[in-house]
Formats: C-alpha cells, structure tokens, sequence
C-alpha cells in the first residue's frame, strides 16, 4: 500500500489530495504550519493555513497568493482527502496537519511545544496512525523548566540592569519568541523596546487579536534609548553592528534553547542565557508521541536519527527518519565539546548515543 504522504523534489506531498504540507519550493498548493521561513516559503499558488496565523503568514510572505484558512478543528475535503489543523503550541497560528484518507490518518506536527504560551494556541494532542514529528532537542539533555520560573529570572536579571543603570538586551528571533518574551516580563521594571523586525510581528500579532504590553519601536536617528532601565528586545542579528550603540551601555543576553549548553553560552560570549525554546524539549516529544497513540513515527528536523533509534529500542514503534531539506535548528556553534552540558546534567537520563548536529538551516528559530 503506497503511503499518504511521500517526500518529492517539491517536499512533503500527499498525491492523492494534490498538495503539499510545508514545500521547499513554488507548488500549486501549500498547507502551511506555520510562517517560520524553513516551513513557509514564498511563491506558491494558493495556501492554507490556521486562521488565526493568516496575518502573520501573509507579513511573512508577502505577496498576493490566496491565502485559505481552517479554524482549528475544523475540515474540509481535497480531492475526496479530508485535511483538518489543529493547535501546535509554537507560535501562533501553528498548526498540526491531520489528513484522512482510506480508513488512515496521518498527522504533520511542524513545529511545536507544550509549555504554557499566552500568545498562542496550546498543542492539542491529535490521534492518528502515522505521526510526523520534529526533533529539534530530541536528546535526553533538553528539558525546560517551567515559563513562570524563567520569566522571574529574566525580570531580576532585568532588574539588576536597571538599577546599576545598564539596558538590558535580550536577543530572541522577531517571529514568536519575541512577543513571548514581551508577554513573560514584568512591564513595571521599566519601558519595552523592540528592534524594527520584532515589531513588525508585533503588530501582526496584535492586529491578530494577541494582547501584549505596550512596547516602544527605536526612533529613527536615536542616540540614548530607555535612559538604562529599558528591556530591548532585538533579533540576534543585531551582534556585530552598530544598531546596539543607541542604548549605551548594556547587558546582552540569549533566550534560545541552545542556552541549556555552557559551552555554547561562554563560546558565543553571552553575558547570560536563557533557555527559552518555542520548541519541545525531550520529554515533550515523547508525550506528544505518546498521545498520538500512532504505531509509526516519521522524524524530521533535527537530532531524527538518535530520536528515531531511542523509540526504537525504548518505545518498539516503526520509528525512521523523514529526509527533509532543513534538519533543524543547530547550536549556535557546533556541538560536541566536553563542556556542552547542561547545568544540572547529574540529574538528566544519559544522551542518546552517537548524536551529531545537523547542518544550519535557512532560517532557524530555536
């Protein structure tokens, strides 16, 4: 029997409904899980997309390619398949893909968390047969502590700043981690200021019915912004230019994922991280895995090989890797140093055996 979904030149394609979920390349017709630009690309036909990420797909992508869209949970039929999307927790708008057909289902998770997000959906478990996941921190060593407990350390690191008069820099990629960091802090430390490209989601986020804390846009021509109590909050690119001179002097920190590691924080010269992923950590793939109740386990973007061989060996699923022209976020630097640890490692299962980094993706947003 000849799967629902195969991987083509174009990307994920189902044949018998003629679409594609997340292409890599100019399609007929593109269901989209999200507006991250390794997931959605610019020029196809027509998408589809959850409804409530349509403002922030058509700032992504521009253009004036129809844009469909689903509530969540609700379907409809293409080509006698029935396609329905459903809460993925990453950002907003993020959706799983569930497509039916033939008494088999299939779900498409893009990417997704389970921690608490107030600025969007939170992932719904969906059942299916045949569950494609991601694994961006698919190794034991990725686990995220609770949102309530990392807001309270990026406020008092915050205040810290503020007191000793130093702005506070906060780097975190424009689309969605950034207006989760905004919705984390405490607006009463001090004013919020956001770099061109994270306000230009904001207010796709806002215009999309998301509330967020009022934040200041960095005046054109700007000499001293936030007079040293401000929390800027600027995409990474930011390192290396000028753009960081306007606000004297400061403090820059990382909020990702990769932060977990020492070694990628003291490498990168971060003067603090925070390890803050609009991902899954390794315990919540596996839950997610576990509630889709499905038997086999596609895996894509990031450590596949090692997630796929740990269910495997520890779950008895039909786990493989699903070949993909992005393979996931990857550390700032490459992994693989005797000190990429994380701080409280005695506590953590041991790694999964032989994993290795994947190469940088086009876009990553760990």
């Amino acid at each position: 029997m000849r799967d629902l979904l195969e991987v083509t030149e174009s990307g994920l394609y189902c044949e018998r409904g003629d679409f594609h979920v997340d292409p890599w390349r100019r399609v007929p017709r593109a269901i989209i899980t999200h507006a991250h630009a390794d997931h959605a690309r610019p020029g196809s036909d027509r998408y589809l997309c959850a409804a409530s990420g349509k403002t922030v797909l058509r700032t992504r992508i521009g253009g004036g390619s129809p844009i469909d869209t689903l509530r969540h949970g609700e379907s409809l039929s293409l080509n006698g398949v029935r396609v329905s999307l459903h809460p993925a927790g990453h950002l907003l708008g993020s959706a799983q893909v569930r497509i039916e057909h033939g008494g088999e289902t299939w779900v498409v998770t893009g990417d997704y968390k389970l921690h608490d997000d107030p600025t969007c959906e939170p992932f719904e478990p969906v059942r299916c047969d045949v569950f494609v996941t991601e694994s961006t921190f698919g190794l034991p060593v990725y686990r995220w502590r609770e949102p309530a407990a990392i807001a309270a350390d990026i406020n008092a690191w915050w205040r810290a700043n503020r007191d000793a008069g130093r702005t506070s820099v906060i780097l975190a990629y424009a689309l969605g981690k950034a207006q989760r960091i905004a919705a984390m802090v405490d607006p009463s430390i001090g004013p919020l200021v956001g770099h061109g490209a994270v306000m230009k989601i904001v207010e796709a986020y806002r215009a999309s019915g998301v509330r967020l804390p009022p934040i200041d846009r960095v005046p054109p021509r700007a000499r001293r912004v936030g007079d040293g109590r401000a929390l800027v909050i600027a995409p990474p690119s930011v390192l290396g230019g000028s753009w960081l001179n306007v606000f004297g002097e400061s403090s820059v920190a990382m909020a990702s994922g990769w932060m977990t590691l020492r070694g990628v924080r003291r490498r990168r010269g971060f003067e603090r991280g925070f390890a803050v992923s609009d991902h899954a950590d390794f315990p919540g793939l596996l839950h997610a895995i576990d509630a889709s109740g499905a038997r086999r386990v596609l895996v894509t973007h990031g450590f596949s090989d090692s997630l796929a061989r740990y269910l495997r060996e520890t779950r008895g699923l039909d786990a493989s890797v699903l070949p993909t022209h992005f393979t996931g976020e990857t550390p700032p630097d490459a992994m693989g140093s005797d000190d990429d640890v994380p701080d409280d490692a005695d506590t953590l299962e041991p790694r999964v055996a032989d994993a290795a980094p994947a190469p940088p993706p086009d876009a990553a947003s760990p």
